[in-house]
């Protein structure tokens, strides 16, 4: 007997990195109540446990997984669902997607009409969900991953038209009704007797919808506003058919017109629902599109047009004008303008040529060129927008709760009401039993959590539709939340405020030679990853100067490089660093060091041994854009700081280019974490702006995490929002876009909240004798109060973040050449300068003057 009670599960397991990793996790699982046995499989990368379900279950397996230090892999689809129509829905079909073992976790968003479900595919497969989809009462319409999104459009035009059908041909009749009720009283027997006869069909055809839905919703022991709208005609057409053969009610209560026309109004409230609901995901179903489905690959030495599916990672591909490039690669030949307005957001088409990043989903313009796929598939650039977008769409912030929470105990109140209305005018008021019945029906067709359950994720999914075309990609909906209650904004340096392709600007030669001064330090950087780096080597190569062999080599993170050269060992790095080896560095040095400091660069030491061999001085350049995003960042109230590694005298002068007050220098990479940690102490709500790998733990850290899309995956992966462009204006249009979203749905919940708190009451009576609220109105009224909250997310679609209506002057290049020695000279900070003809020309040091001013002819004629 025990044996039937087991069940069996395979896990596929991530984090696992050799046997040792096997066996723990084995301990772990084996120690978690109700597991019988559990075997791991290192080389597979999978655990099959045996265990009671009893005792435990598959959330509790997970748990005991994470709990040992790794991690379970599920899959995620997006079902798309028919037949929703209010939030009551939504919710049946998440509780019944999460009784499915295997199910994680299930959202399912009534804007978007998807189901958002992460599960294990060894215990349930994607039949077992439609299967449950379709018991609960509703319809499945495929996967997003089957392509559905294309052919799904035919089903939902052909459902528009079908409920546009019924709404037209419902109104017809109530009015072909309310005519007879005109005519004489004589005739009002004979014509009741064919009010039924056509009322009747008409009555069943227009609700058979909402009655199947009703019906559904009852056998699933749950209550959803079909329930009450069902009960609200079904009560007007019963009594219409009691009053016309005379049983218990007279011909006063035939309410037949009534009745149709209160189908009629739910009616066009499903159609005008639908219709806005359809365009609500517009921004995704416009990305989807810009999928290719083929491609132009050279196989051999022919060219062959095969489906995207097939390409493969190395497959050389051809385009041409008028192509959208269908993988991420990398231009080998040829160039071409590519559009890449659709992604990132930059509305002029970019050159792209040899060594260029191409994008899939952008469309070359002009030109032809071949490209060599890097990323194809669900590893593209667009796949990845895509899924963060669906993502995005389909969680729910904790805005959200307290409309679910609403929603709950809606209907079950609504109906107290209802009754109660009933109750108190037929037989606490005696008003007549005509209009207690009116007031019931009233009260329960007016009523509308719909518009509770809408005004959340219409508004999301719109707004993060809206980032994607914008080039502002946002996680979750907790993010635009959070986002909303900014205080203050951090930013790394490099690659953020900055360029991050820095420069050579200055080199000083104490001992040894120019050249070998750049050959050591070329050498000792060509092993790094620093941006620094870069400026050194690309100084080399334009010198004609090869980087020396170095043996040993250390790399000490936020500090410098050390490395055997030619015997010798050569020290590259900061002050503090070439200091503390005890190299010696004298006042002339110090100086020199601290003016450049003062003009914003950044100095590297090389010493050989205990010999300080000379200076080299490194600029990078602020982005055109800094300054305007700090200032609106102000006007914001949110305040603005500076993180970096860098010297105290450089991050200031950076700080004050900009215009950030808050300027934390000389921090090493994991003590980023730290500052961020230290601000939200101190009950700030933070955001932090980076780009690197050392930037990850901060991101993460913060309470919104923005990484610069030209970053590295590793932060990009730890980050709440990543902006497509290099545009560190776009870390505030993110934030100003999450707080009109934020805005909108705010004023969505008062409108939801507003239309039933006064219309129920109305709907109930509450002003009786003054005003008597039919209830045809009350149909009205409530197919409005959704379409309103809908509209109102709508809009969204329109709005532009105040920055990005911004313009921003580039700022011309502060290098000229000094035509002595060949350097790049800061025009602003020049102290070295004279005129001849007409011309100014920059020297880096007083030499180089002296010898241009007594044979300048000489150095021109070399330059040119």
């Amino acid at each position: 007997m025990a044996d039937e009670r087991q069940k069996k599960i395979e896990l596929a397991i991530s984090g696992m990195h050799c046997a040792s990793c096997a066996i723990n996790l084995e301990k772990g699982l084996s120690a978690a109540d109700g597991v019988s046995n559990a075997q791991v499989n290192f080389g597979t990368g999978k655990a099959v446990v045996q265990y009671d379900p009893s005792l435990t279950n598959p959330v509790m397996l997970t748990r005991a997984v994470e709990k040992t230090g790794y991690g379970v892999i599920n899959e995620q689809v997006t079902i798309r669902v028919g037949g929703m129509t209010c939030a009551i829905c939504a919710q049946t079909i998440e509780t019944a997607l999460k009784n499915l073992d295997g199910v994680e976790a299930a959202t399912v968003n009534l804007g978007t009409e998807r189901a958002y479900v992460t599960y294990n595919p060894s215990l349930v497969t994607l039949f077992q969900m439609r299967d449950a989809i379709i018991d609960a009462g509703y319809q499945y319409l495929g996967t997003d991953k089957e392509g559905t999104l294309r052919a799904g459009d035919d089903d939902i035009k052909a459902d528009l038209r079908d409920k546009l059908t019924r709404v037209i041909v419902g109104f017809a009749i109530s009015a072909v009704l309310m005519g007879m009720m005109a005519a004489p009283h004589g005739l009002m027997h004979t014509l009741a007797y064919l009010q039924f006869l056509i009322a009747t069909p008409a009555f069943f055809w227009l609700g058979m919808p909402i009655f199947r839905a009703a019906f559904v919703s009852l056998r699933n022991r749950t209550l959803n506003m079909d329930v009450m709208y069902a009960m609200g005609t079904t009560v007007a057409y019963l009594a219409s058919v009691l009053g016309t053969f005379g049983i218990v009610l007279d011909m006063s209560y035939i309410l037949y017109e009534t009745a149709i026309m209160l189908a009629s109004f739910l009616m066009l409230g499903r159609y005008l629902e639908t219709r806005a609901k359809g365009r609500t995901s517009s921004a995704i179903q416009a990305l989807v599109r810009l999928q290719s489905d083929t491609a132009a690959v050279i196989r051999g030495d022919e060219e062959i047009r095969v489906p995207v599916e097939d390409v493969a990672v190395g497959d050389r591909i051809v385009i041409r004008p008028g192509d959208r490039i269908p993988v991420d690669g990398i231009v080998t030949s040829g160039s071409s303008f590519v559009d890449e307005s659709m992604v990132t957001g930059e509305p002029l088409p970019a050159e792209k040529l040899t060594g260029d990043e191409i994008i899939a989903g952008t469309l070359a313009t002009t030109g032809s060129l071949k490209f060599e796929a890097r990323r194809v598939g669900a590893d593209t650039m667009l796949s990845r927008i895509i899924r963060m977008v669906e993502d995005a769409q389909g969680s729910k912030p904790p805005v959200q709760k307290i409309a679910d929470t609403v929603v709950t105990w809606f209907i079950p109140v609504v109906l107290v009401i209802a009754v109660g209305s009933f109750l108190f005018w037929f037989l606490v008021a005696g008003a007549g039993l005509q209009f207690a019945v009116q007031t019931m029906i009233a009260v329960m067709v007016v009523a509308c959590p719909c518009a509770l359950g809408l005004a959340t994720p219409t508004a999301i999914t719109v707004g993060v539709g809206r980032g994607a075309e914008l080039g502002i990609l946002i996680r979750n909906g907790e993010s635009l939340e959070v986002s909303d209650r900014l205080t203050t904004m951090l930013f790394d340096k490099t690659g953020t405020l900055t360029q991050g392709k820095p420069v050579v600007t200055d080199i000083d030669v104490f001992t040894s030679s120019r050249s070998l001064l750049i050959s050591y330090a070329a050498g000792l950087e060509y092993l790094s990853t620093h941006p620094l780096g870069e400026a050194i080597l690309t100084q080399a190569g334009e010198e004609g100067i090869d980087p020396a062999e170095v043996t040993g080599f250390t790399y000490l993170p936020g500090k410098g490089l050390t490395g055997e050269i030619a015997g010798g060992l050569i020290r590259v790095g900061n002050h503090q660093f070439i200091a503390e080896a005890g190299v010696l560095v004298d006042t002339d040095a110090e100086l020199q060091i601290k003016q450049r400091q003062e003009e914003g660069k950044t100095t590297v030491l090389v010493a050989r041994d205990n010999q300080l061999l000379g200076l080299i001085t490194i600029a990078d350049s602020v982005k055109p854009s800094a300054a305007a995003a700090i200032t609106e960042l102000r006007k914001m109230r949110i305040s603005a700081g500076m993180v970096t590694g860098d010297n105290q005298r450089t991050a200031r002068a950076v700080g004050q280019m900009v215009g950030i007050d808050r300027v934390i220098a000389g921090v090493l990479p994991d003590e980023k974490e730290n500052e961020v940690s230290r601000l939200q102490q101190q009950k700030e709500v933070v955001a932090f702006v980076g780009d690197g790998i050392n930037d990850a733990p901060a991101l993460a850290r913060a309470d919104t995490g923005i990484a610069i899309g030209s970053g590295t995956d590793v932060a990009i992966e730890s980050a709440d929002i990543i902006l497509v462009r290099d545009e560190i204006t776009d870390a505030v249009a993110a934030i100003q876009l999450s707080r009109k979203v934020m805005g909108r749905i705010r004023l969505n919940l008062f409108w939801a909240f507003a239309y039933n708190i006064i219309l129920i009451p109305l709907a109930a009576g509450l002003f009786y004798p003054g005003v008597i609220f039919r209830p045809e109105y009350g149909a009205l009224a409530m197919a409005l109060s959704s379409v309103t909250v809908i509209s109102l997310s709508l809009l969204l679609r329109r709005y532009t973040p105040p920055i990005r209506m911004m313009t921003f002057q580039t700022m011309p290049d502060p290098t000229a050449i000094d035509p002595v020695c060949g350097m790049k000279v800061n025009t602003d900070t020049a102290d070295f300068t004279t005129t001849y003809k007409n011309n100014t020309y920059y020297f880096c040091n007083k030499g180089c003057l002296d010898a241009f001013e007594k044979e300048p002819e000489k150095f021109l004629n070399k330059k040119q």
